[in-house]
């Protein structure tokens, strides 16, 4: 076994695999942070409170959750296992989701949902990350997830690289939910790799309460730092 950051290699089979020296830099999110994004503040700042753009902007969830910060090494790792299928990363990734569930349980959901890939994409990559993240990170909720609640029906280009206002350009009306009978009155746990902007899970989240969705959580396990 190797480090996820540095390929160092490992001893044993330790349930993180990160070296000392890259474990270092793995940021999990700690209070004070954004009571809505998630945006972490300084320790100075207090208690959570809402961050000056979810005071003046609105969302269509509820909350958004995520593990740790998305900055190297962990960035390195969830780029191999999204774009190249490694899936050795992922009980790491468990690992370090429960350390932040511990302090910060995630709401008793009817129903969580992984964030679709478009039907070419899914074709292109193999896998949809946000479905195996959903099954290793939610394990107990195994019977609540359900890959078929939202639908991609327009062909996107990748937001990587996008603006704020031009990711959620990108993405607008990109989702459908086929049988909203399956979602009136359900609470929601929505799930993805990466938060960046919001722009993705809030205009899942739009869709969602369209289709009478009594609420949205998010949950990513990891989320970007401005």
């Amino acid at each position: 076994m190797s480090c996820l950051g540095c390929g160092k290699g490992l001893q044993g089979c330790p349930e993180i695999s990160y070296c000392a020296t890259c474990l270092q830099d793995v940021r999990l999110l700690q209070e004070p942070f954004c009571s809505k994004c998630s945006k972490p503040f300084e320790q100075a700042a207090g208690e959570s409170h809402l961050c000056g753009y979810c005071l003046r902007n609105g969302w269509y969830f509820k909350q958004v959750r995520a593990a740790v910060q998305y900055q190297p090494p962990v960035t390195e790792a969830v780029k191999m296992f999204k774009y190249s299928g490694k899936m050795h990363g992922l009980a790491t990734f468990a690992a370090l989701s429960q350390q932040f569930l511990q302090h910060h349980p995630q709401p008793q959901p009817d129903l969580v949902v992984p964030v679709p890939l478009h039907a070419k994409r899914l074709r292109q990559r193999g896998f949809n990350q946000a479905l195996i993240l959903c099954r290793k990170i939610f394990p107990a909720w195994r019977g609540k997830i359900d890959p078929h609640v939202l639908e991609r029906h327009c062909w996107t280009q990748p937001q990587t690289g996008l603006s704020g206002p031009e990711r959620r350009r990108n993405v607008k009306n990109a989702f459908l939910v086929p049988r909203p009978e399956k979602i009136k009155n359900k609470k929601i746990l929505l799930v993805d790799d990466v938060f960046t902007t919001g722009a993705t899970v809030n205009e899942c989240a739009r869709v969602l309460a369209k289709n009478q969705a009594a609420g949205v959580d998010v949950f990513t396990f990891a989320r970007a730092i401005d």
